[in-house]
């Protein structure tokens, strides 16, 4: 009875997941069959030229996502741990007050202004990205350490525990939860937003968004934004799993 009850309670955990990655997959991979149900509706219209195919497309979304965030995470996390360790209020309030001035900056603004120092292509859409989720993980980090009550520090302190020791065995464990859900939200927000890049020659999902927009083709524009959508939620509910929040 146990062991069903385990069963069912992994099932309710993870049917969700396997659903949006099927579902993900299916129209990566089979989007001419779903292409056609949608034509039904909309009327047959010209077909464009792809040079990239959905899955290329996917591949690249992936990279720039993956990239941005991971540099994201180490900057954020790094900021949260010293700020924590210097208990300096000051170097607080002016790291965080920094980093929501570039949450509050235009994507486009940062896009445009990159593109003169590294050019079209991935590097202006990765470097927005990374402003924007520095925010998320940054405060979340400094919450979650100092969440922490104070006699379970002092109690790792008595049994001779180094500070990188209380860092790795006690602090970033208990605060897991709390810094998983800044991650999962920086990680949605790239998702998302990693589209815009397409304007600037980035590759990814805003490939045929920005193209379907440009011709008034909505089946290419709904090609674009489908996969994105399945995307964020599969991230959101893969990292809820961990518990979360």
């Amino acid at each position: 009875m146990r062991l069903f009850r385990t069963l069912v309670s992994q099932f309710k955990r993870w049917w969700i997941i396997v659903l949006y990655l099927g579902l993900f997959l299916w129209w990566i991979f089979d989007f001419s069959t779903i292409k056609s149900l949608f034509l039904e509706w909309l009327g047959q219209r010209p077909d464009l030229i792809q040079r990239t195919s959905l899955a290329e497309l996917a591949l690249q979304h992936l990279n720039i996502v993956f990239i941005s965030t991971s540099i994201a995470i180490v900057i954020g996390l790094g900021l949260g741990i010293i700020i924590h360790y210097t208990q300096l209020e000051d170097l607080k309030a002016l790291t965080l007050k920094l980093a929501s001035i570039g949450e509050t900056v235009p994507s486009a603004a940062i896009i445009a202004l990159s593109v003169p120092l590294f050019g079209y292509g991935n590097q202006p859409i990765i470097l927005a990205l990374i402003i924007y989720a520095i925010l998320p993980i940054l405060r979340n980090t400094i919450v979650g350490l100092e969440s922490i009550s104070r006699p379970i520090i002092e109690a790792a302190k008595g049994v001779g525990f180094s500070k990188w020791q209380q860092l790795i065995k006690i602090e970033l464990p208990l605060s897991r939860p709390t810094l998983l859900a800044g991650i999962r939200t920086a990680l949605v927000i790239n998702i998302s937003a990693a589209t815009i890049g397409a304007t600037v020659g980035a590759g990814g999902f805003g490939v045929p968004i920005i193209a379907g927009i440009r011709t008034y083709d909505p089946v290419m524009v709904i090609q674009g934004s489908v996969p994105v959508i399945l995307m964020a939620l599969f991230a959101d509910r893969l990292l809820r799993l961990n518990k979360l929040t």
